[in-house]
């Protein structure tokens, strides 16, 4: 351990990048990260934000450095990646969750919009993970998260730029996961798919609803992501799946998607709408960042939840099937050492 890490508190885990770093979900996963041990890499447009966010790790005894980066550059992503290196040491763990979207029935929806919700939300997955294998896969090591969405199932309708983003996302990730098993490659790969979050896309966001856009259906606090995606780093499956909403969508469209169709279409407008009335001069950070250091949480504190029981089962389903074994195992001795009591009970009987 170096001079540099003993001044920091606890063991160094490694090198953790995210991309989005410097409000909502990102914000979350850099302070996981370094809660959990990491030093942090931040990627992304605002500098208050960015600044902000190296700050709390900081305070947690971390190092971290921050770039500020348009994921949609592929050139700046390489860039962003080879400082981050020299400063920090070989990354470890990159997490692509840069995202941007538009709310806008697709009849009113503009080309260009299209495609900077693609450069970014779908391409600069691509970007990151580029620029992380470049360094990973030499070294036979590391762990790349792409952060995905119920909606890269199921797509709803006044997203359609961001739904098919996402299922761009998911058909690049089955691409790539076989072709590193193909390979026999240690380098981890790994999906998160979320809920829908109280974080602060939905104050920015560019929108063309007639009433202020926000989360549909249960809302989760953005830790409850983080504290998924850090562990989904370290501990590889083919997907997780963040809350019983995401799976509810996930199983519900492969089972009934016709069935999806009309519940969307019926609550699926209302259902990302406020009662408050849109400011259409309200400034948008599609294009560039807005000033100011927003943090992780959105406007929806009071309706959103930290806790989620099926993010907790999946997290420890390990100790919850060796639990359920034990208990069986319990209960199969109990009625078995029954039987047999009563067979030896039986037996005497008889034999008096």
């Amino acid at each position: 351990m170096t001079t540099d890490e003993n001044k920091h508190s606890g063991a160094r885990k490694g090198v953790a990048v995210i991309t989005g770093a410097s409000a909502g979900l990102g914000r979350a996963c850099a302070r996981e990260f370094a809660k959990q041990g990491y030093d942090v890499g931040l990627l992304a447009r605002g500098v208050e934000g960015l600044e902000g966010a190296k700050r709390e790790v900081e305070q947690m005894g971390r190092r971290a450095v921050y770039v500020q980066v348009d994921v949609a550059d592929a050139q700046a992503v390489e860039a962003a990646a080879a400082r981050i290196e020299q400063e920090l040491g070989e990354i470890d763990v990159w997490v692509n969750n840069a995202m941007n979207s538009v709310f806008s029935p697709v009849k009113k929806m503009e080309p260009d919009d299209y495609k900077r919700v693609t450069d970014v939300t779908y391409l600069g997955q691509v970007y990151g993970t580029l620029s992380a294998l470049k360094r990973m896969l030499p070294r036979d090591r590391g762990s790349i998260v792409l952060v995905g969405s119920a909606l890269a199932y199921r797509g709803i309708p006044l997203q359609s730029a961001y739904c098919g983003a996402k299922h761009a996302i998911q058909g690049f990730y089955d691409s790539l996961r076989t072709e590193l098993i193909h390979d026999k490659s240690n380098v981890k790969i790994t999906m998160v798919q979320l809920p829908a979050m109280n974080t602060t896309q939905f104050m920015f966001v560019k929108s063309r609803l007639p009433n202020k856009p926000r989360p549909m259906g249960t809302i989760f606090q953005p830790e409850v992501a983080a504290e998924v995606i850090v562990y989904a780093a370290e501990n590889e499956r083919r997907e997780y799946r963040v809350g019983y909403p995401t799976l509810k969508a996930i199983i519900g469209n492969k089972i009934a998607p016709w069935y999806a169709d009309l519940v969307l279409a019926h609550d699926g407008f209302k259902g990302q709408q406020t009662d408050e009335p849109e400011d259409p001069n309200r400034q948008n950070n599609l294009y560039a960042p807005l000033p100011g250091d927003h943090g992780a949480h959105g406007t929806f504190d009071d309706q959103a939840t930290y806790s989620s029981p099926q993010v907790w089962l999946s997290l420890h389903r390990q100790e919850v099937l060796t639990g359920a074994l034990a208990i069986g195992a319990l209960v199969l001795g109990s009625i078995l050492s029954r039987k047999w009591a009563r067979d030896e009970e039986d037996v005497l009987n008889f034999e008096i």
